[in-house]
């Protein structure tokens, strides 16, 4: 029967080794992958970062007291700001980009033509630090700022005067953001933990909506519908839908620290989903960036940074993100275009200059020169057939013996090359073929003390243990005699006997742990 089979031409491997997983890369993120970070030294904490609106969406980051712009093509910075008595806290650019507001910790707030860098407003009425300035979306004229006087002030720029406060917070105001569909309404965000809707039409400085965070709130953002907000504070990311009367829709919980700001990015075409869909980037002071896709209510993309983060921008053209951090350096991460982008991009510009001319690719005949003339070095076609040669697989002195079924000699040369990997594919294979226990009956004195001292070094690691476990009950059931009659095959016995004692005074160690833990996981997941 053995005679006729056909033999193997393949070394045998072990197929109780655990091998590790690799998650599934999802084409979301490939993309988030696919953008190139670069770090941007030598500023000091870098508490806001605020794109341009309008291309090519340069940056601006506040650190220490002054303001630098930067490109958002070679991530290089192209004006600085300097005309600050005190640190910078946060700036926004205005809806045509002509205008950048700046605010500072002794309560000023500055407004400077983009192109020439000169302040054209000074606006003073604030008596605490200023943490939040912004322009709203559809409005060139007005300005909203807030800060540790817990007042919200509506500014008319050009009369450098308030129009209108609004009172209602008790604690430090630190974020807010206007509605991307209603020019006027907003929303503010405190440490009172509240986070207020208002809107400039109401003068009894009344908010129309207000929902509890239930922690110090850091950023506050308007989702692209403008029925919806999500703010940050805590460890933790919330929903709300403010069109059902502020009722909480999700608490994102995948940061370890304080999240200490969040923006709305619409993901790019090549990431595998549609161009309109938009997520929700956060980062902490955990040192992790979140990207939260609110449609199906799950976290995407996740990815550590070595410092603490403060502050995070992402551009409207999808090409560029950056992350300040708490040490001064900032993160910034240009979209590596694909090739097959670019040549769409490159052929649809040819068209527009003159049409293409299709040449069909001349095909050799065996009478031309150049037909024999390839080396071996030339790479093939794409209409070529390939030849292959079957690579030469290198057996070892087991395979070779199982190839030729000679079973007792490959155990015992497997045995004597003392690798558990060989020695596990070889068991398995002589299982397959019901000659594992024959061969075991026929070992002699010394090969059966080298099986003993393998059994006894590898029986209780998990991975080889399901085989070689019940292969130990049947070498002692088989062997008892051979093993009675030696005083040393006794002794790899009681050695053997030691070590299964001892895993099992671990597993239950290990029992005892678990009942120990079990308990306060439930305690910790409840809260």
């Amino acid at each position: 029967m053995e005679e006729g089979r056909s033999k193997k031409s393949f070394p045998v491997k072990p197929k109780l080794k655990s091998k590790p997983r690799k998650p599934k890369q999802t084409p979301e993120s490939k993309y988030w992958s696919s953008f190139k970070t670069q770090e941007i030294p030598k500023l000091i904490s870098v508490p806001s970062l605020t794109f341009s609106p309008t291309p090519p969406h340069s940056f601006a980051a506040a650190h220490s007291a002054s303001l630098t712009i930067f490109s958002s093509q070679t991530l290089s910075p192209t004006a600085t700001i300097s005309s600050f008595s005190d640190a910078v806290t946060s700036a926004s650019f205005r809806s045509d980009a002509r205008l950048l507001a700046a605010s500072d910790l002794s309560g000023l707030i500055q407004v400077f033509d983009v192109k020439t860098r000169t302040p054209l407003r000074r606006l003073r009425s604030h008596t605490r630090p200023v943490r939040f300035v912004h322009y709203p979306i559809l409005d060139k004229l007005h300005l909203l700022s807030a800060g540790d006087d817990a007042i919200v002030k509506y500014w008319d720029v050009a009369e450098e005067t308030p129009v209108s406060e609004f009172l209602g917070h008790k604690d430090y105001v630190r974020c807010g953001d206007s509605s991307p569909v209603n020019s006027d309404s907003f929303v503010t965000g405190s440490y009172d933990h509240l986070v207020k809707l208002w809107d400039v039409r109401v003068r009894d400085s009344k908010s129309s909506l207000q929902v509890n965070h239930g922690a110090p709130v850091e950023d506050v953002v308007f989702l692209p519908s403008g029925g919806m907000v999500a703010t940050a504070g805590g460890n933790s990311v919330k929903l709300w839908d403010l069109i059902g009367g502020g009722k909480l829709v999700f608490s994102m919980e995948s940061h370890n620290k304080t999240v200490t700001s969040i923006c709305v990015g619409r993901i790019g075409k090549d990431s595998g989903e549609e161009s309109n869909q938009f997520r929700i980037l956060s980062v902490g002071l955990d040192g992790y960036l979140k990207v939260f896709d609110y449609a199906s209510l799950k976290v995407t993309h996740s990815m550590r940074f070595p410092a603490p983060l403060l502050s995070v921008g992402y551009s409207p053209d999808c090409s560029t993100r950056v992350i300040g951090t708490s040490n001064g350096i900032i993160y910034a991460s240009k979209r590596k275009m694909k090739e097959k982008e670019n040549a769409e991009n490159e052929s649809s510009l040819f068209w527009r200059i003159r049409p293409v001319e299709h040449t069909e690719k001349q095909v050799l005949k065996p009478s031309h020169f150049r037909y024999f003339h390839r080396g071996q070095g030339e790479k093939p076609s794409e209409g070529d057939y390939l030849v292959m040669k079957p690579k030469k697989v290198k057996l070892a002195e087991h395979d070779k013996l199982l190839n030729k079924f000679r079973h007792g000699e490959a155990l015992v040369s497997v045995l004597e090359s003392k690798n558990p990997g060989n020695v596990l594919a070889v068991m398995e294979e002589l299982v397959a073929r019901k000659k594992l226990l024959r061969c075991v009956s026929n070992l002699d004195s010394d090969k059966l003390e080298l099986l003993l001292v393998f059994l006894q070094k590898y029986c209780t690691m998990p991975r080889y243990s399901s085989l070689l476990m019940r292969l130990t009950k049947k070498v002692l059931e088989m062997r008892a005699e051979d093993i009675r009659a030696s005083e040393a095959l006794r002794t790899h016995i009681r050695n053997l006997k030691g070590s299964v004692e001892e895993e099992i005074r671990v597993q239950q160690s290990l029992l005892e742990i678990q009942g120990i833990i079990s308990p306060l996981l439930k305690i910790a997941g409840r809260r």
